[in-house]
């Protein structure tokens, strides 16, 4: 049936899934929320971006609807304040909101445990290959070539690369080349997530923890459109009013000339999931 944004038989509510092909919910809110909440400075400039500093300055998160490219979201971490960026991790404009709030959520909570969460160097093959841990739990696939290893969702529509050989700090603080590439969404649609060599593992972890959640996020009516047609939306239909739900409301009305009150939102909780790992092939782990 096709979509008309006033007609009364499509709901306001949608459920998406999965969740790399709901697109961003055009607010940058909800991703900003965990370090603000953690006490992180805001600033922003006359252009419209927006710049969130730890207390110390060590982290620093930029998101930059008028910035010089489409890497919306923009984060760094620096040893010392006046030093030059330890690693840095990119989201493009068209990334969902959810996929980059998980990745917030861990910065707000590595900050609060110290440096050594934070700027932790990475471990080397094997701890690379359980970073990507959360994609194998979800069921996604892999595979082993020269210069990567590629994990690839069931759907075929998105895919994690590591490259595994050597690369130019400057060219990856410049954004020009990354360890960690996620690409996600139908061609006309793609968006993509990037995380530099020094980036620490749990960092990475989260970010492909967030990728591969598989609880549904939520959209709205208008929003559907935009939607590639290999997203899964289904309707949020609210619960049938209870004989006590139509008395307050008929009171509610009575009292005030505004209407009905809108319906609570509600939100599924993570699946748990179990942690596998990747087989090194012997020729690339004696590397």
């Amino acid at each position: 049936m096709p979509y008309y944004p006033n007609d009364e038989r499509w709901p306001d509510e949608y459920h998406v899934s999965p969740r790399y092909l709901a697109g961003p919910t055009f607010t940058g809110d909800p991703a900003l929320r965990p370090l603000l909440d953690a006490g992180w400075n805001l600033n922003h400039d006359d252009l419209g971006n927006v710049y969130v500093n730890s207390p110390d300055q060590k982290l620093r998160l930029g998101y930059l609807p008028e910035g010089e490219d489409d890497a919306l979201w923009q984060i760094t971490a620096y040893s010392n304040a006046f030093a030059a960026p330890r690693w840095l991790v990119t989201y493009k404009d068209s990334a969902p909101t959810e996929i980059v709030t998980g990745f917030t959520t861990a910065l707000a909570k590595a900050h609060a445990e110290g440096p050594d969460s934070y700027l932790a160097d990475r471990g080397g093959d094997l701890a690379e290959l359980n970073v990507g841990t959360p994609l194998v739990a979800a069921g996604w696939s892999h595979r082993f070539t020269a210069a990567d290893v590629i994990f690839e969702s069931p759907d075929g529509l998105a895919e994690v690369h590591l490259r595994r050989n050597h690369l130019d700090n400057a060219a990856e603080m410049a954004g020009n080349r990354e360890r960690w590439l996620t690409l996600a969404g139908p061609p006309d649609q793609q968006w993509y997530a990037t995380a530099s060599s020094h980036t620490p593992p749990a960092l990475v972890t989260a970010m492909n923890w967030a990728l591969t959640d598989p609880a549904p996020v939520i959209r709205y009516g208008d929003d559907v459109r935009l939607l590639p047609p290999q997203a899964k939306a289904t309707p949020v239909t609210p619960p049938a009013p209870t004989p006590l739900d139509v008395r307050r409301a008929h009171a509610a009305r009575a009292r005030s000339p505004i209407g009905h009150p809108a319906a609570a939102r509600h939100s599924t909780s993570p699946a748990a999931r179990q942690h596998s790992l990747p087989k090194i092939p012997a020729q690339l782990s004696r590397r």
